[in-house]
């Protein structure tokens, strides 16, 4: 009870002079007092003490396998955290040792100390798991959701993208766009390249780019796709072509631009000697820029670079896309996802998020993007129609997790959900259900570490500089 509530209490007593009312309002003080010895403590109430005692995994098949980490604590509290789609948990186990030890409410200072192993693509996998991991226990500490953890709410619900069927019958097309709508998406993405019309003759160059001819036919397949959907719909485009030039590129994206597309994503592909090279991140922002120039087309860009001053900061300084697009499991997870939105806002760039994860992964992203102050969409793939039990893979919040097209935000604490392990286990690419991992208690990634050794180590001079054992 506020100390200025019991004055309170004894000034009306003392000055109304009622034996009653003061009788009546000691009764209260004391109701109070009582009431607050029977409140049950939080049994992870000594933050500062909190340590980190060990990090397990687990890999949940599915058509992009879903790799989960554990990092638990002395104090029986644990957070979750996932490595990105199509990565492999080791990626985050061999960070093990250099987080063992540490207080994981110590979130930034610890992230600093390993984010030199991390990198683009699914290198960046390990680093954004941990980062997941670690959010999630200090929203458990300390009561509240991770959103929480990153500022206000900005949003009570997140707007989904799908992807559209990948098919080519007709009747099929139609009957996935149909379930889609009836499932409340507005917004939608398909492929669209020179592949759909690679059977036609004059239609793709030697180099893999459509002629004139071809490109004329992509678009009438993509007025179909237009008519299917509704020309008020958001339809955005990817992977136009693993192997484009800029000026093909560009020829691409004027040709679209009566469709008004919410974005075309990661126009070009890598150049050799790039992060990513045979991959499909570019991180010459010059090209992309000179494109940008070129065409009223939107482009987004993004989904493979790790880090905001490694990855996105001269694309956005240099305002080359128009769209940062970035997928939290390679980008550093929560708290760089957040910093890399912020940045691209207070300079009118908006955020779009890829999403290709387990529903873990998926609302760990929904807890950053509730407090991105210029948000488009998250990506959500085919995979939650094609696995009927992909939603029951967690437990704690309403299902369908997609709901009209959106995804509500999470109120519990650290991410809100927990894993159902019945369920896990029944789909588990690789056996065990987050075992002990004493191989990776040793460091396997590090820079310089001496590690002792059994002769002494001596100047030019002779004098020891390190005894044996040191």
């Amino acid at each position: 009870m506020p100390r200025f509530n019991r004055s309170r209490r004894r000034l009306l007593a003392g000055a109304l002079g009622s034996a009653a009312l003061g009788s009546a309002l000691r009764s209260a003080e004391q109701a109070d007092t009582q009431q607050a010895r029977t409140i049950p403590l939080n049994k992870y109430s000594a933050p500062s003490k909190l340590r980190i005692t060990d990090m397990r995994a687990c890999r949940i098949a599915s058509g992009l396998d879903y790799p989960i980490i554990r990092i638990d604590t002395n104090q029986g509290v644990s957070g979750y955290g996932e490595v990105r789609d199509a990565g492999v948990e080791g990626i985050a186990l061999v960070l093990k040792p250099h987080i063992v030890g540490r207080n994981p409410l110590d979130i930034e200072p610890l992230l600093d100390s390993i984010r030199r192993y991390a990198n683009h693509q699914h290198l960046g996998g390990g680093y954004s798991a941990v980062d997941i991991a670690l959010h999630d226990i200090a929203g458990k500490v300390y009561g509240v959701p991770c959103w929480r953890l990153f500022g206000s709410r900005y949003r009570e619900r997140v707007k989904v993208y799908c992807h559209l069927p990948s098919t080519s019958d007709p009747k099929a097309f139609a009957a996935g766009v149909k379930r889609r709508k009836e499932l409340g998406f507005t917004f939608f993405k398909t492929s669209w390249s020179a592949s759909l019309v690679s059977k036609v003759p004059g239609a793709v160059n030697e180099d893999g780019s459509a002629t004139d001819k071809g490109l004329k036919l992509m678009c009438e397949v993509l007025d179909m796709i237009r008519d299917a959907i509704g020309w008020e719909a958001s339809l955005a485009l990817d992977h136009i072509g693993s192997r484009l030039r800029v000026k093909d590129v560009i020829r691409y994206l004027k040709a679209l631009e009566p469709y008004k597309l919410a974005f075309a994503e990661d126009v070009l592909p890598a150049l050799p000697g790039e992060p990513g090279y045979g991959g499909n991140i570019a991180r010459d922002w010059r090209r992309f820029k000179e494109i940008r120039e070129a065409t009223t087309t939107p482009i987004a860009a993004g989904e493979d670079m790790f880090g905001l001053e490694e990855g996105f900061l001269e694309f956005i300084d240099n305002r080359a896309i128009d769209i940062v697009h970035i997928e939290p499991l390679t980008a550093g997870g929560m708290r760089e996802t957040k910093r890399i939105a912020d940045y691209a806002a207070i300079r009118s760039m908006p955020t779009a998020v890829h999403c290709c994860v387990s529903p873990l992964g998926t609302i760990a992203n929904v807890h950053v993007i509730a407090t991105m102050r210029d948000f488009l969409a998250l990506e959500r793939d085919s995979v939650f129609l094609a696995l009927p039990w992909w939603q029951d893979i967690v437990t704690g919040i309403p299902k369908p997790i997609i709901q009209n097209g959106y995804i509500r935000v999470p109120d519990g604490p650290g991410l809100g959900v927990e894993l159902n392990e019945e369920v896990v286990r029944q789909h588990l690419r690789v056996p065990g259900y987050f075992e002990p991992t004493p191989e990776y208690d040793k460091f396997i990634l590090t820079t310089y570490r001496p590690g002792g050794t059994v002769y002494p180590r001596v100047d030019e001079f002779g004098n020891t500089i390190v005894k044996p054992g040191e």
